[in-house]
């Protein structure tokens, strides 16, 4: 890069206080939060990365040196907005995946929610449709419970969380009844998406990673 290219040290200490700003609305917006996915948290975090991202850009061009952390961007895996600025509906997609760690622990609570249903010695009983079927077991468990609350308690029916994922995708309309039913994530747009909330065991060994490289040099 020429030196006409470069930015100015003014340009950078504005860069650095931009950051500093963010911080303080991060911050505010954290200790206001009303829940794990409130959107004023995840709009001033995309801030803060992107303050960060350019201070760390300017500061590179100038004095040829780097900020020592990284603020990962949400929403690096999506393409750009290209949905409708006024969205008048919206459609939220979510994946959760588990692992089925404890089939026993998942079979017997399945079968005391098909005791409860059927009722020992009723005729019709459902319980003996569970037995020892994982399969039996996770409709009946899905059946009874509210995703939300299986997500909560996921421990308690022999489940570990693995990466999980939610989109909100703007529309231009309601879909009519029943319309999508039939492939209800067949027309999921990236570029409709407004924003994502993403929950993956990665982000946690990045983390360890960079902790382990940081004892490493001394830091």
């Amino acid at each position: 890069m020429s030196d006409a290219a470069q930015p100015t040290a003014a340009e950078v200490r504005a860069a650095a206080e931009a950051v500093k700003a963010a911080i303080d609305r991060h911050l505010d917006a954290v200790e206001r939060r009303t829940g794990d996915d409130d959107p004023a948290v995840y709009e001033v975090f995309n801030s803060l990365a992107a303050a960060a991202e350019v201070y760390d850009e300017l500061l590179y061009d100038r004095y040829d040196e780097v900020t020592p952390f990284e603020i990962p961007g949400a929403d690096d895996s999506l393409p750009p907005y290209a949905g409708p600025a006024e969205p008048s509906a919206l459609s939220v997609l979510i994946r959760r995946d588990y692992a089925v760690v404890e089939p026993q622990r998942l079979l017997a609570q399945a079968q005391r929610l098909a005791d409860l249903d059927g009722g020992p010695g009723i005729e019709g009983s459902t319980s003996a449709v569970v037995g020892g079927s994982v399969h039996a077991a996770l409709g009946m468990l899905f059946g009874e419970y509210e995703p939300d609350e299986i997500a909560s308690r996921h421990k308690e029916f022999g489940l570990e969380e693995g990466d999980s994922t939610l989109w909100v995708s703007a529309g231009d309309a309601l879909a009519e009844p029943g319309e999508w039913l039939g492939a209800p994530f067949e027309d999921a747009d990236p570029e409709r998406v407004v924003c994502r909330f993403d929950v993956s065991a990665v982000f946690d060994e990045e983390a360890d990673e960079d902790a382990d490289e940081r004892l490493a040099d001394g830091g």
